[in-house]
């Protein structure tokens, strides 16, 4: 991340971040059918909100010209959230994905991509997953049956049209 964000905007390709939603006291009362991720969230006050976890991490969060979305609750970031709109107001064709969690979050959102149009790339060794089980999964297994591409940080680096190979160079965000 620390090599690649810096990269993209330095390429001029729109930054769009994706939220999970943050926990928030009574958010899942009356619910029927809350999946097990929800059902944990709810019990640890995962990423509450205002809390270490809940917030951007000062490094990696938005920055001038970056466009936030609104939080997704399951795993997909499309499903209920404004990205579709987002990134069909800016004309944009294709998405490059990277985060947390590969085998959920980073896979729902990029197979939902798939099934509205969007070329989708997914960066292997920029995403993480909770054990070696879910990056197989996300990488081996199921990535290749939807992903229009799969390629390394490095090998995206190498198709940016302005990036410096520069490594000495710091970048400051």
């Amino acid at each position: 991340m620390r090599k690649l964000i810096p990269a993209i905007r330095a390429a001029r390709i729109q930054v769009i971040i994706v939220p999970h939603h943050r926990w928030r006291e009574g958010d899942y009362v009356g619910w029927k059918h809350m999946n097990p991720t929800q059902v944990r969230a709810n019990q640890s006050q995962g990423f509450a909100a205002g809390s270490w976890g809940g917030e951007f991490h000062p490094e990696f969060g938005p920055r001038a010209g970056d466009v936030v979305v609104l939080e997704h609750w399951g795993q997909s970031g499309f499903a209920n959230t404004d990205l579709d709109a987002q990134l069909t107001q800016r004309g944009i064709e294709k998405i490059i994905l990277v985060g947390f969690v590969a085998n959920t979050c980073i896979e729902s959102t990029a197979r939902f991509g798939m099934e509205l149009g969007y070329h989708v790339t997914l960066i292997k060794d920029a995403t993480a997953a909770f054990d070696a089980e879910g990056m197989h999964a996300a990488h081996e297994i199921n990535g290749p049956r939807f992903a229009h591409a799969m390629l390394t940080l490095e090998e995206l680096l190498t198709l940016l049209p302005s990036h410096s190979r520069n490594e000495n160079q710091e970048v400051h965000r």
